[in-house]
């Protein structure tokens, strides 16, 4: 088995444990139509990953184990840009076509994708303006919740007003925000500390029972006791180191529990590797509720069980200073996407 080395820790500022076991390579990704991985799903033996390139086609393409596409799942839509990518119970795959580094649009969208192709069309509208975004999470009763990526301040949170409809675009409400802290992980596209706190994916895992947010470097586990979502990602995390990624922006969670990490392929590189951090998902999960009694209430100087103690919340300082984020909004932003 292998050694994993565990610390726990705070890093300055933020308030998250630190767990620190060792990602170890999974699978080499060398298929060109991976180059711009950005979302990742597992179910069962197989893998799902969307490309962020618009090449006029909304596609998932399937890989076994060993990284090696199996076979594609073409859709009859045109995205926009798209960014990351969840996998719903029933096998539907939900796709985050939520990037808009321009800030130039005036919806976003999701595309719910069936096995054979099929795809049904969401159109989403912020309450508060233009954000690029690209981290989708569903809560255990299937509501996706969209993270923005943001330069300055923290990440914010938006879900759906009301049930998402196919006609007409579905308003958004700002339900919770995420305070990431800067770290010194290695990695991502600039030299600079502010890419450690940008949010580029988001994973739930199996049981519903925690979430996963990833910047460029690290990747964040937010236990969920009671199913309230943006709840949680108000929380102090537990922060899994995830370095020298060139440009990491997928991560998803295995039925077992380990989490997948996965980047771009990086300036002139001809692959990527996806990688795996053995039990992540119990690193971060809650402790099972405490049992119930029916027993009629207890007699004047009986002890009583006391229930769970909420967890303690600190916030997290911003980072980021004018000019670092005109130099790194300009170094991010990709060519322009055409719309569907």
């Amino acid at each position: 088995m292998r050694a994993l080395l565990v610390v726990l820790g705070l890093f300055a500022g933020a308030g998250a444990a630190v767990a620190a076991p060792a990602p170890a390579d999974l699978c080499a990704v060398t298929d060109e139509r991976l180059a711009e991985l950005s979302g990742l799903a597992a179910g069962g033996d197989e893998l799902f990953a969307v490309n962020d390139s618009d090449d006029g086609r909304l596609v998932v393409q399937v890989m076994d184990r060993g990284c090696a596409v199996t076979r594609t799942i073409t859709t009859p839509v045109n995205p926009f840009d798209v960014e990351d990518l969840a996998l719903a119970p029933d096998g539907t795959l939900w796709v985050a076509d939520t990037g808009d580094n321009g800030k130039t649009r005036e919806t976003v969208a999701l595309h719910a994708v069936s096995p054979d192709g099929t795809t049904r069309l969401y159109r989403l509208t912020y309450p508060d303006g233009k954000h690029d975004a690209e981290a989708l999470l569903l809560d255990g009763a299937g509501i996706p919740h969209i993270v923005t990526k943001e330069t300055i301040g923290s990440a914010l949170v938006y879900r759906p007003v009301s049930g998402l409809a196919e006609n007409a675009p579905t308003p958004l409400e700002q339900v919770g925000q995420v305070r990431i802290g800067s770290t010194d992980t290695p990695g991502g596209p600039l030299a600079n500390r502010v890419v450690s706190r940008l949010v580029t994916g988001g994973a739930t895992s199996p049981d519903g029972r925690v979430v996963a947010l990833r910047t460029y470097t690290d990747a964040y586990l937010f236990p969920v006791p009671d199913g309230d979502l943006a709840k949680a990602l108000e929380g102090d995390p537990v922060r899994v180191p995830l370095p020298d990624e060139p440009q990491g922006e997928a991560i998803a969670f295995t039925p077992d529990g380990a989490l997948l990490s996965a980047s771009e392929f990086g300036s002139g590189a001809t692959s990527s590797v996806v990688r795996r951090v053995e039990g992540a998902a119990a690193l971060a999960a809650p402790p099972p509720p405490a049992p119930t009694s029916t027993d009629a209430p207890a007699r004047a100087g009986e002890p009583q069980a006391a229930g769970p103690a909420e967890p303690a919340s600190s916030p997290w300082p911003a980072v980021g200073g004018a000019a670092v984020v005109l130099v790194l909004t300009a170094a991010l932003v990709r060519r322009s996407r055409r719309r569907a």
